[in-house]
């Protein structure tokens, strides 16, 4: 794994092609769009404002619980990653971009963020086999036990109280 790959893993890619997705989206928005999610904007925004804060506050989790120079090096599956496996990428795929879909307030921005999840999972994958390869079984139980991308164990939890 290069310096590089442990820094920014699989994001620089993943990152690239949501854009792409969402420039043809915005190009082709005129001839396919549905319309509105919302009525009023205040309430796109506010949900926006929310979720944005979500997001934020989970990618500082993830880094206080994995920093940067660590990746790679260690397997954590406390804090964040007893959440996700990627929260980082968890936190824009679950929350930023369904906050953003309604602040854009048309149904082909909601479709954007339902696509990006089977993008990230295909764009990851070699992030995971590099994982893999190097804590071998206990990767392979974790991958099992902790969901990619969105925290279902917390709103278990939450829900069971």
């Amino acid at each position: 794994m290069t310096k590089y790959q442990k820094l920014f893993g699989a994001g620089p890619r993943g990152l690239f092609l949501s854009g792409l997705i969402l420039l043809i989206l915005i190009w082709k928005k005129e001839t396919v769009s549905i319309g509105p999610i919302l009525e009023t904007y205040s309430v796109g925004l506010s949900i926006f404002c929310i979720l944005t804060l979500v997001t934020f506050l989970i990618i500082a989790w993830s880094l206080k619980s994995l920093p940067p120079n660590f990746r790679g090096e260690r397997l954590v599956q406390d804090q964040a990653f007893k959440f996700f496996r990627h929260p980082l990428y968890g936190a824009f795929l679950s929350f930023f971009n369904f906050g953003l879909a309604v602040l854009l307030n048309d149904y082909i921005f909601m479709l954007w963020a339902v696509l990006l999840h089977p993008l990230w999972h295909w764009n990851i994958m070699y992030e995971e086999q590099l994982m893999k390869s190097k804590f071998r079984d206990e990767y392979s139980a974790y991958a099992k036990a902790v969901s990619r991308f969105f925290p279902f164990k917390f709103f278990i939890g939450v829900f069971r109280r």
